[in-house]
């Protein structure tokens, strides 16, 4: 799970909500707004009619928004494609809209893009003519019957001809069951191992820790060695995407693999900024492994992530070693940062598996130009499906239905694709409910899973697939792991040569000690075995759980954890629903008040754009905050209480921070302004527009900075909060729109239990440096 895959810290996760919505809950609330968009309606259609027909009898003409929206129709429903006006307004709409689709030519729909643009072209470059000239007259009802029906040797001599927008569009057509039919028929495994097989099913650990701790990391990966599990990557979300301190975890990851040889059994990945990745391969050359971007399926969405076409052909064309790249997706990005261009999230998700599918071949050129004689590109996908909240979608229902279809178009597009299949505070989808879909994913035998010791993540605070997950659904559906890693697990004691449990089994303390004879370690078991257990303690008081033993079977968690785990969700509950209180808002030095368009705290929760929008009152206070200041500041301190406003409100929180940064930017020359502005139900883009309205006058010379403190989704037990540093020139402040998240910086997992205020607020002083010294 990347931390910049769709949203800032404080909108990628919350959870379900006190009490489970009626199913058009979402929709009410959506209908109480002026902008709500409608749904399409196609009540009937004619014999033999397609998409294009329909279209021109009805408009008289061609029409791209009515493509668009026929196409959208034909979605399962999905809040996402509420929002954006392309979801069918009854059942009777979206079985004729699937009609419509059925009835059209493969030819047809490559011959009118749902988006054109110059990102498209590139992954239309990637498809193969000859196998595309095959099935352009067939329709996409003909196609899905030969994906159902035909051999996988068949459909793999056919898939390479197939367009993003043609496999979008097929899915569409299928039921769950078929759905899975497709995704247990088509397989694309790793070169070299069994990953992403028939009958496989990988692992990715996900050892994060709030504070980057290599002990934190270290320790997870124990543990999921301990359970048989982690065969993929052992891939970890860093806090702080300085080059230095990713260059420390790179370090730690690489070590372990190193000293277990088995660096080149299996990858690992930081999976910070690719351009960091490159800056930190270039300090420590041979340290990275797999190089890790999360994808947008337009170039304005992918600017949203700091990428441009270019630079990621520069950046896969120096991948000429064992290990390729490691891409992360997930449906509703693209809407969620304003880039869906009217079209619906299955489509959208289908072109970044097309743009992977490019950059997979970019990198076999690569080694073939390297003079590798047989290329192999190493390249994985990462379906993050779940992680942006309940504007996407709601429900567990819908979450499988997002991730069957991502299975197969990410195998429909020959790429080894895995699920973190996942939820966030604000979903209806609980801890019990994840274990419920991922046994209806499991016919469709993705490649791979997340790992974590529980299904709650310590840094990135959203639920997922835990350790022992794996060992159930191994148990139930028969699916193995990599030979090579088997082979591993066997050796290491936890596993017997029939592989079944031993007693070091689920004992992390065990992987430690063989750890610590791989690197000559002669020391007695005991003495090991008590440092071990030290260094345990010191993990779980940062926060960072580890899964120690197991129930009454191998694959039930140990009871005092499994209590835990549901403390800290009830935990996260409570601070979703919190408020900043009047009292604490009082507390605040030179307080000024402001507001966004969301209405209620549900407002803000189910509709994300209300909170990313200043209510008129509040723009004309900072319009007189600006007259008063007369461009004598160039820092602004921001609060929002984001989604869990406990996160500023706990002791030893927020006073520190703001009291050590401001005497930092203070020392520093900085102009500070006096008041702190207080956006209530406020989220991270409210903050550029209250940016846009104080410093958006070209004639100031020099940057302007507005630090945004803003509370970060629950979950972790932390309280954490996040600071969001931007510093252009006054002139880019000054057009609306130009300030987005790809020139911000952010120093997240503040709390007097992770990243401590102080210590923060230094970084904070220190990344605000270096903004205004580059501007």
């Amino acid at each position: 799970m990347a931390e910049s895959l769709t949203q800032p810290r404080e909108e990628q996760h919350p959870e379900q909500l006190p009490v489970s919505l009626p199913s058009d809950a979402g929709h009410e609330a959506a209908r109480s707004h002026e902008s709500a968009p409608a749904r399409v309606s196609i009540p009937d259609i004619l014999p033999d009619e397609d998409v294009f027909a329909y279209v021109r009898r009805v408009r008289g003409g061609f029409e791209p928004r009515l493509y668009q929206q026929v196409v959208g129709a034909a979605n399962e429903l999905k809040e996402g494609d509420v929002a954006i006006g392309v979801a069918a307004a009854d059942e009777v709409s979206r079985r004729n809209a699937r009609e419509l689709l059925a009835r059209t030519r493969l030819g047809d729909l490559d011959a009118y893009p749902l988006i054109e643009e110059r990102l498209y072209s590139y992954m239309q470059g990637a498809i193969e003519p000859s196998a595309q000239a095959r099935t352009a007259s067939w329709t996409l009802g003909e196609l899905k019957a030969f994906l159902l029906s035909a051999s996988e040797e068949d459909i793999h001599e056919l898939i390479d001809g197939l367009s993003s927008d043609a496999i979008g569009c097929v899915v569409k057509l299928m039921s769950n069951e078929e759905l899975a039919a497709v995704g247990r028929k088509v397989f694309n495994p790793l070169p070299g191992g069994k990953v992403g097989a028939k009958g496989y099913l990988g692992a990715r650990i996900q050892p994060n820790s709030p504070t980057d701790h290599p002990d934190d990391i270290r320790w997870q990966v124990f543990n999921g060695w301990s359970f048989a599990v982690g065969d993929v990557v052992l891939g970890t979300n860093p806090v702080s995407s300085a080059p230095e301190s990713v260059a420390a975890v790179e370090s730690a990851l690489h070590e372990i693999l190193v000293t277990f040889g088995l660096q080149d059994v299996m990858p690992h990945c930081v999976l910070a900024h690719v351009d960091v990745q490159a800056v930190v391969e270039a300090m420590q050359p041979g340290t990275t492994g797999v190089w890790f971007q999360s994808l947008g399926s337009t170039e304005a969405a992918n600017r949203t992530f700091d990428v441009t076409l270019e630079k990621m052909e520069a950046h896969t064309a120096a991948r000429t070693g064992r290990w390729g790249m490691y891409f992360e997706t997930g449906q509703g990005a693209d809407a969620t940062n304003g880039h869906a261009a009217g079209v619906d999230m299955v489509v959208h998700e289908s072109r970044k598996y097309g743009f992977s599918r490019a950059l997979k071949q970019r990198v076999g050129a690569a080694q073939a130009r390297a003079g590798v004689a047989e290329p192999a590109p190493w390249v994985i996908v990462n379906d993050v499906a779940g992680f942006i909240g309940p504007e996407v979608f709601r429900t567990r229902e819908q979450l499988v239905r997002c991730c069957l279809e991502d299975i197969v178009m990410g195998k429909l597009h020959g790429l080894t694709i895995g699920l973190d299949v996942c939820s966030t505070l604000h979903m209806d989808v609980s801890l019990d409910d994840l274990g419920w879909c991922l046994e209806q994913l499991m016919p469709a035998n993705p490649g791979y899973l997340m790992a974590l010791p529980t299904r709650n993540d310590p840094m990135l605070s959203y639920l997922t697939t835990a350790f022992q997950d794996h060992v159930r659904l191994r148990q139930k559906f028969g699916y193995k792991v990599d030979d090579r890693m088997w082979a591993f697990f066997q050796r290491l004691g936890v596993i017997d040569a029939e592989g079944r449990p031993t007693e070091h089994f689920g004992d992390p303390a065990w992987v430690y000690l063989q750890y610590r004879r791989h690197k000559g370690d002669m020391r007695p078991d005991a003495d090991v075995l008590a440092e071990a257990a030290r260094q345990m303690a010191e993990v779980h008081a940062r926060g960072v759980p580890l899964a120690v033993g197991h129930g009454a079977q191998p694959w039930d968690m140990e009871p005092t954890l499994e209590r835990e785990i549901r403390q800290l969700y009830n935990d996260a509950k409570a601070g979703l629903w919190t408020d900043l209180s009047p009292e604490f808002i009082a507390a605040i030095p030179d307080a000024v008040r402001l507001r966004t368009r969301a209405s209620t705290r549900r407002d803000y929760i189910l509709r994300p754009p209300a909170g990313e929008q200043l209510e008129p009152s509040s723009e004309r206070v900072l319009e007189a905050l600006r007259a008063r200041h007369a461009g004598r500041y160039d820092v602004q301190f921001v609060i929002s209480d984001g989604l869990d406003a406990r996160s500023l409100m706990d002791e030893g929180h927020l006073q520190p921070f703001l009291t050590t940064l401001r005497a930092r930017l203070e020392a520093a020359g900085h102009r500070v302004a006096p008041e702190h502005l207080v956006l209530t139900l406020g989220r991270v883009r409210a903050g550029y527009r209250a940016g846009e309205i104080l410093f958006g006058d070209p004639s100031l010379e020099g940057p302007r900075a507005l630090i945004h403190v803003v509370g970060e989704r629950p979950g972790s037990g932390h309280h954490s909060f996040s600071a969001y540093v931007t510093a252009p020139q006054a002139r880019v402040w000054a057009s609306p729109g130009a300030v987005d998240h790809n020139i911000t910086r952010v120093v997240a997992g503040i709390s007097d239990t992770s990243l401590r205020p102080e210590a923060a607020a230094m970084e904070v002083a220190r990344i605000l440096g270096e903004l205004t010294s580059a501007s």
